[in-house]
C-alpha cells in the first residue's frame, strides 16, 4: 500500500471525530488525507465508489483505487499506523461478518453513546493540508 490513504467520516459525528485525531496522532508519515462525508469532496467520492451519501454508516477507506468500509476500513488503517494499534490488524482472522455486527452495533449507536456536533471539525492551520473539503 503506497498510495495515500482518504479516509471519509461522518464529520458530525464526535466518535468519528475522536478517531480522525487518533489516526493523525499515530500517523505521522501523513499516509492518509481525510474529508467529511457532508463535504462536497467527500460527497463526491462516495458518488465515484457507488455510496449513497445518505446511506453510509460507516467511515470508509479509499486506497490504491479501492473503498473499504466498517472494520475492513478501520484494520487497514490501523494496520499503517505507529505503535501498537498495528497489533488491531490480527483482527482480520475473524470473519468479517462477525467483525461488521460488532463495528455496525458501535455504528448504529454513535449519535447516542457519543454525541453528535452541529458542524464539522475545523482542522487546525498545520493540519488543514491533510484535509480535503
Amino acid at each position: 500500500m503506497n498510495e495515500q490513504g482518504i479516509i471519509l467520516f461522518d464529520g458530525v459525528c464526535n466518535l468519528c471525530n475522536s478517531s480522525v485525531q487518533f489516526v493523525i496522532r499515530h500517523d505521522p508519515a501523513a499516509k492518509f488525507l481525510f474529508a467529511p462525508q457532508q463535504g462536497s469532496t467527500g460527497a463526491e467520492l462516495l458518488k465515484k465508489y457507488d455510496f449513497h451519501e445518505n446511506n453510509v454508516n460507516s467511515f470508509v477507506l479509499i486506497q490504491n483505487g479501492k473503498a473499504y468500509t466498517k472494520s475492513t476500513a478501520a484494520l487497514k488503517v490501523a494496520w499503517q499506523l505507529k505503535g501498537a494499534i498495528r497489533l488491531m490488524y490480527l483482527f482480520m482472522i475473524i470473519p468479517a461478518f462477525i467483525r461488521n455486527a460488532v463495528y455496525t452495533l458501535i455504528a448504529n449507536n454513535r449519535y447516542k453513546w457519543f454525541g453528535r456536533r452541529e458542524s464539522c471539525m475545523l482542522p487546525t492551520p498545520e493540519l488543514q493540508k491533510r484535509f480535503l473539503n
